[in-house]
């Protein structure tokens, strides 16, 4: 038994024991109590947060057009002065900025993550209930000293981020994923399935999107494997990329897209629209998951179907990731040559085998044989992403699926990331070509396309 508790019994610390005086007894038990030194402070500044905020959005007039950020942030601010003055409220001028962004981040954007948002170095954001933040940076992960004020706090931001979109949280629906108005991606989950409150993960996009010249700087791939990816999208061939959770498969589509050709039809198919294609012929789709009542759904699944109706050229997937796998080989194998999706996996071989388990899921009792024949028929290329150990992103495999050997699909490494050491918390090394030749270079070819024998590491002396 402890001494305080011993203290609090009225009991001595000598072996025999003794009754201590009520005085000292009392003074234990309030030793043992928790000092509320810096309880208080908090509280008021939180008082005078939702007095000030709740006064604000009392006066604001219920119509102003909040898309006018500028000048509903002038009227926030000549509100929040006149609040200031009139309750006699003096704060120094670091206090009283900190209380107004706040409070604007409150009303017009979304509270203790508005910061985050706007920092340019930060690329996930990750809410674990009300009190811990945790943020990427240079692809680590570190807590950061910001909180919200309960859980109702997040679920209030929650609520202001799927509302928009349509899309509900709730008891009955506890998860769900949506975006925000810059593209990011976002998934909520809530109690009774989340145990630790709320929780919020933001996969951040920049808002200029990563370049073809940044891509190479950070060392995710080389000139030669770029300059090859090229020709395969100008060329038309339908390309899978696959890798792990933030391995870069939405950037690397990206930057894909953008050797598109501005003449043609694209349709893009997305659970939460992300991708940001520039060419100007672009129809973008969003799945929806179904209402209050369970109903009002429409599936990737039936975007795909219904996409093969819309004279596209191109049909772009942001993932695949169960039965749509079927209809995606489908729409490969019936003329949309050039289509591109992502899927998670651990390498090129296991990109086909979670096709395969995928294609099995839409319950159409086909043998395996025929689904790898439509695997191996639709599917030219595969490349695949890997988060490094350091953080970084790297496109360790360019594959090709160069067709059936029995029952056995055949890969053909063109391209792969050898790595030579790891120093200073780096990853060393670099994607070479493995020298072989891919099979489908006579589509690159028939598209008037020539690709310098180098790129393959053949040497100068043929030209493909």
């Amino acid at each position: 038994m402890s001494l305080l508790k011993r203290i609090e019994q009225g009991q001595s610390n000598a072996p025999g024991g003794g009754d201590l005086d009520a005085k000292a007894r009392l003074l234990a038990v309030q030793a043992r109590r928790p000092t509320p030194a810096a309880a208080p402070q908090r509280d008021t500044y939180l008082d005078l947060k939702t007095r000030v905020q709740n006064r604000l959005l009392a006066e604001l007039d219920p119509a102003m057009d909040v898309t006018r950020v500028s000048e509903v942030r002038q009227t926030i601010q000549e509100l929040f002065d006149q609040v200031l003055s009139e309750e006699n409220i003096v704060l120094s001028r670091p206090e009283r900025h900190r209380l107004f962004e706040q409070i604007v981040a409150e009303i017009l954007g979304f509270g203790p993550l508005q910061p985050l948002l706007e920092d340019e170095t930060i690329t996930e954001i990750m809410v674990n209930g009300a009190k811990n933040i945790y943020i990427e940076r240079n692809g680590k992960i570190q807590r950061v000293p910001l909180t919200f004020e309960s859980d109702e706090h997040v679920m209030r931001i929650i609520d202001r981020i799927v509302a928009p979109l349509g899309r509900r949280i709730d008891e009955s629906s506890p998860y769900v994923d949506a975006r925000l108005p810059d593209g990011s991606r976002v998934n909520a989950v809530i109690p009774p399935i989340s145990l630790v409150g709320p929780t919020i993960t933001i996969r951040k996009f920049f808002k200029n999107p990563i370049t073809i010249e940044q891509l190479i700087q950070y060392g995710t791939i080389t000139p030669e494997a770029l300059q090859f990816l090229k020709a395969c999208v100008e060329a038309r061939l339908n390309i899978v990329i696959s890798g792990g959770t933030g391995s870069g498969k939405t950037t690397l589509l990206n930057i894909l897209s953008q050797f598109i050709p501005n003449d043609e039809r694209i349709i893009t198919i997305e659970n939460a629209a992300e991708l940001q294609l520039r060419q100007e012929h672009v129809v973008t789709l969003e799945s929806r998951p179904p209402n209050i009542e369970g109903k009002g759904e429409v599936t990737i699944r039936q975007l795909v179907i219904n996409a093969l109706r819309m004279r596209p050229d191109r049909i772009i997937v942001g993932e695949i990731r169960d039965e749509a796998a079927l209809d995606m080989l489908q729409a490969m194998n019936t003329g949309h040559d050039g289509s591109m999706t992502t899927a998670h996996s651990n390498s090129p071989r296991d990109t086909l085998a979670r096709i395969e388990t995928m294609a099995l899921m839409a319950g159409m009792d086909l043998p395996v044989r025929a689904i790898r024949e439509q695997i191996a028929s639709a599917i030219d290329l595969i490349i695949h992403a890997e988060r490094m150990r350091d953080g970084s992103r790297k496109v360790v495999n360019i594959t090709e699926v160069s067709g059936m050997e029995g029952d056995v699909i055949t890969l053909t490494d063109i391209f792969v990331f050898e790595q030579s050491g790891y120093e200073n918390g780096k990853v060393l090394g670099r994607l070479r070509a493995t020298g072989l030749r891919p099979k489908f270079m006579d589509k690159i070819e028939a598209a008037g396309i020539h690709l310098p024998a180098s790129i393959f590491g053949l040497g100068e002396r043929r030209r493909y």
